[in-house]
């Protein structure tokens, strides 16, 4: 099968967008995108489940027994061992072959070398996600709104005598689903607070709609300062993923994550595959699927029911074998580039302007070309020949993951590139988006917003670099980790009066 023929397929894929996100492409020309539903990323993503390191953990400041207590809690309901299948356990298989050792078999733990990690989805097939944890909650004490979206947080001034004050936040005003304003108060004299986990792009965006940001930027749309913070947006950062396409000679199974290779010089190694039509129906294209959209390069408005159903119908008339293969991908650790993150209007249900700053900083280029280069070594290794053609070459692969639409981004028609030039051209997201709170700079440690009273952030916005490879079992982990220490907080201050 030609070059020519897979790069028309992937170039097709380009077309395709429906999803129930919200997609978002940032000044950097990655297309992201940021979850509309209840249970947030983890209804949208790939599904892996890992922890962070010790070291991690030990670098934050939590307490590692409450640390692993929450983890435990977490997986008792959403974390499952994945069935590992020909494709991924060629991938694991060619990890071990080109040294990323010691092989750690199946494991929640982040350790160096090559593991099985866990699974939102179960055996079944079905997905988990943190919508799931709310098994645990107490139905009588908890009111669960739906469609219902935060404008801003409202405040009062505590004047503690003297000529200080501080904002203290006291209710929030809201939309129901027909765009009827509501407001919704703290009851008064009580410890309560207002606790915000709207995720990287909408915590500090939901800050800034409130009046807390740098006051220059909040007086340009018109809003009305609260707390003079310009720490707010900043420190925004994404893992940089970088992918090759694997046309497969062998019928490959659908797979998201569930190895990873994680290497001692800051990349780690994944894959994901799918053998995308089945016999239930021609419609469901498995990872390349029209519910994916990683690879949509349609403007938001053009992406009617009309193109999406001819994008379907297009992608229906190919030949099943355009569908056989799979990416290998690394991500790299950190990172250590930064961004910002700042308002396109004040409507909340609009995205924010984002800007990511992708290998800004040359230490993130090198972990992506040194990535790159051990997926070549798997994709030419032993275990893994039975799903590479023998006539293409991994320099083909590389150019055709080069040509195809995967951002916005220029591309070269050189045929030498480089591999510096190859994580340039190829770079997109991974969806571990996270700064623009972080501790020390937005919030304090016990996540309180610095500089005003009852508000707290509590999510990947108060991250300075993603946790494990992959971020979403600690995002859950910190949920019950701080309801814990507060819960605890309380008790302690009542037993004390």
């Amino acid at each position: 099968m030609g070059l020519g023929f897979w790069l028309w397929r992937l170039t097709l894929l380009s077309a395709i967008f429906f999803s129930p996100n919200q997609c978002t492409c940032q000044k950097d020309g990655v297309v992201n995108s940021r979850a509309r539903v209840l249970g947030g990323g983890s209804c949208l993503n790939a599904g892996f489940y890992t922890r962070a390191s010790p070291h991690y953990v030990r670098e934050v400041g939590w307490d590692g027994k409450l640390v692993n207590e929450s983890y435990r809690w977490v997986e008792r309901v959403v974390a499952f061992q994945p069935p590992m299948r020909q494709w991924q356990s060629a991938v694991r298989d060619g990890l071990i072959e080109v040294g990323v050792l010691p092989y750690n078999g199946f494991t929640y733990d982040h350790v160096y070398g090559t593991k099985v990690g866990g699974s939102i989805f179960d055996q079944n097939g079905h997905r988990h996600t943190a919508a799931d944890l709310l098994e645990y909650a107490n139905t009588n004490t908890m009111t669960l709104l739906l469609h219902a979206i935060v404008h801003r947080i409202l405040f009062i001034t505590n004047n503690k005598g003297g000529s200080s004050s501080r904002p203290v936040a006291h209710g929030v005003v809201f939309k129901d689903e027909h765009g009827r304003e509501h407001m919704a108060y703290l009851k008064q004299g009580s410890r309560n607070e207002i606790i915000v986990s709207a995720g990287a792009l909408g915590s500090p965006q939901l800050l800034m709609l409130s009046g807390i940001g740098a006051a220059h930027h909040l007086r340009e749309h018109n809003i009305s300062v609260v707390l003079d913070q310009p720490l707010v947006g900043q420190g925004m950062s994404d893992n940089p993923m970088n992918a090759i396409f694997v046309p497969s000679p062998a019928p490959v199974e659908v797979s998201l994550i569930q190895v990873v290779g994680i290497t001692d010089f800051g990349s780690y190694i994944e894959a994901a595959s799918g053998e995308n039509f089945n016999h239930r129906s021609r419609r469901d294209f498995g990872m390349f699927s029209p519910k994916i959209g990683q690879f949509s390069k349609l403007p938001p408005k053009q992406r009617t029911p009309e193109a999406i159903e001819k994008a379907i119908e297009r992608m229906e008339s190919l030949d099943q074998d355009a569908f056989k293969g799979g990416f290998i991908l690394e991500k790299i650790m950190g990172p250590i580039s930064r961004g910002h993150l700042e308002l396109q209007n004040t409507d909340p249900n609009e995205n924010p302007i984002v800007t990511f700053n992708y290998f800004q900083d040359p230490r993130d280029l090198e972990m992506c070309i040194q990535g790159i280069n051990t997926i070549e070594r798997i994709i030419s290794s032993k275990a893994f020949s039975p799903f590479k053609y023998d006539n293409m070459p991994v320099s083909m692969l590389l150019n055709m993951t080069a040509n195809s639409p995967v951002n916005l981004l220029p591309k070269h028609t050189n045929t030498s590139m480089s591999l510096a030039q190859f994580c340039r051209d190829t770079v997109m997201t991974i969806w571990h988006y996270h700064g623009g709170c972080q501790v020390g700079r937005v919030v304090d440690t016990d996540y309180k917003v610095l500089g005003v009273d009852a508000l707290r952030v509590i999510d990947g916005s108060t991250f300075n670099y993603s946790p494990g490879t992959n971020p979403q079992a600690t995002v859950m982990m910190l949920g019950r980790y701080m309801g814990v220490k507060i819960l605890t907080e309380r008790l302690v201050a009542d037993e004390t009066k």
